[in-house]
This record gives structure tokens, C-alpha cells and sequence, in this order.
């Protein structure tokens, strides 16, 4: 039987076994975090400020210096009640990184190993925007966990979408995950779709509808940057439930490929 399930691994017909994409890629860009500073490699930028927008996802974005880690090769973003409400507008303070003017991804494959905490009220994500208006640019979330999910939910987002066109084709769909360990996410970035992978098996997919470019379906063939937050609370997260001891969002590496 054991002999039986490696034939259908090779083949890619899932039983029993992660299914992993069949093509080879090639490592381009990779960051370890193997190094005592964030932010020295020039590709990372801190989220923060965000003063254009009311979405809930930015509103607990901070600069503080405490809200950022790296420890035993991670890079590590924290979540905490803040301690200075004169200073900032929410009761928690959250932490992010972004690649903006300094890395974009298109055509590939990029990959993320991460431990996500859970909470009441958490709402870790990793996801992508290009340099262009919400959602005309479109919007990829690789990984969006909510409280104690034992699951993630992937989406995308687009003028297309958000006009209404949630399931022709469907835009988000959510896959399992190791609720407690770390996890290897990724996103396949084609001219034609964009597929989804958790620890090598696709979940998910969004491709193309010939005949509907016009309104926005498939913005994806473009530049995106790359976002990695922690954030509390919002209308669709729920409330946090009061903590003392942070939450913490730990990334092991992220890599990318091209064929």
C-alpha cells in the first residue's frame, strides 16, 4: 500500500499525500531573517500611519520599535495593547512590514513559512497590492486567520469582485492548516491565474474569464508588493479579547521562484 500511495504521489493524484506543484522552479530571492536587523537588507519597510485610509486592517498599524523582532532566524511582529493613548488612536498597537518601492513580485512563485498566534480578536495576514488604486489593481491575500481558526482564508480582490462577481469565478475559498506549528503558504503568480498552496498541496485557485477584461476581472498579471502584518480586531475579525502577554506572528523565511 505504502509503495501504492509514492506511484500516486508521482502522479499527483492526491490520496493520502500533499500534492506539489509539478513544474521545477528556480530560487531567485530568498530572506532567512538569519541576521540581526529586520530591516537591513534594504527590502523592508514598516507599515504604518496608513493616512488615506479608514480600513480596519491599518487601524492598529504601528512604528514602535517594540512591535518588531527577530530572534533565532524570524522575523517576528507583535500585537499589544498600547501604552500611550495619546499617541496612538487605538487601544492596541499592531506590527507590519511591506516590500513598497523596494521589491514587487510577478510571474512566480513566492512562499512564506510562518507560525501564526491565536487570540480572540487576531487577524495575522499576508497578502499583495500593486502600486495602484483599490481595487482596480486587485489585492491577493495569501493568508488571512482569524481568532483560533484551525484554517485560513484566501481571497481576491478587484473591481470585478467587489462589484458583486464573488462566484463566477469564485474569489476566496479557506484551507486547513497546523494551528499551532508553523506552516509553509504560497501563491503561484501566472499571466492567466493565481493559485494558492498550503504546505504543498493547492487549495484554492482564481483564473481568467475571457470576454470580461473590461471589467476588471483579472488584474493580477502586474507587479505586486508584499505585505506581512499582525493586526487586532474589526468588523469582520470580531473584538479582541483584553491580553497583557503579546501575540506574535513569526516568519521563518519567504522565498521566490520563477520557472
Amino acid at each position: 500500500m505504502r509503495k501504492l500511495l509514492v506511484i500516486l504521489c508521482a502522479l499527483s493524484i492526491t490520496i493520502g499525500c500533499k500534492k506539489e506543484p509539478l513544474e521545477d522552479w528556480k530560487l531567485v530571492w530568498e530572506d532567512d531573517f538569519n541576521r540581526d536587523d529586520i530591516f537591513s537588507t534594504g527590502i523592508w519597510s514598516k507599515i504604518w500611519g496608513c493616512p488615506t485610509s479608514t480600513a480596519d486592517w491599518c487601524k492598529t498599524m504601528s512604528h514602535d520599535p517594540s512591535l518588531f523582532e527577530i530572534k533565532d532566524g524570524n522575523l517576528i511582529l507583535l500585537g499589544k495593547p498600547s501604552s500611550d493613548p495619546v499617541k496612538d488612536k487605538s487601544k492596541y498597537i499592531t506590527g507590519g512590514v511591506s516590500t513598497k518601492d523596494k521589491k514587487y513580485f510577478q510571474n512566480g512563485r513566492l512562499e512564506i513559512r510562518c507560525k501564526l498566534e491565536a487570540h480572540k480578536g487576531a487577524w495575522p495576514a499576508i497578502w499583495m497590492v500593486p502600486d495602484a488604486p483599490w481595487p482596480t489593481g486587485g489585492e491577493i491575500d495569501i493568508v488571512e486567520r482569524l481568532n483560533y481558526d484551525a484554517f485560513v482564508h484566501h481571497t481576491v480582490h478587484s473591481t470585478y469582485t467587489q462589484a458583486g462577481n464573488k462566484r463566477t469565478p469564485k474569489s476566496s475559498a479557506t484551507a486547513p492548516i497546523n494551528p499551532n506549528d508553523y506552516n509553509i503558504y504560497a501563491v503561484e503568480l501566472d499571466t492567466d491565474e493565481v493559485r494558492f498552496y498550503v504546505n504543498g498541496e493547492q487549495t484554492f485557485s482564481y483564473a481568467r474569464v475571457p470576454g470580461k477584461e473590461n471589467l476588471g476581472q483579472f488584474p493580477f498579471n502586474r507587479p505586486f508588493m508584499l505585505r506581512i502584518d499582525m493586526q487586532l480586531g474589526g468588523s469582520w475579525v470580531g473584538k479582541v479579547e483584553p491580553f497583557t502577554k503579546p501575540i506574535r506572528m513569526y516568519v521563518d523565511w519567504v522565498r521566490f521562484y520563477q520557472k
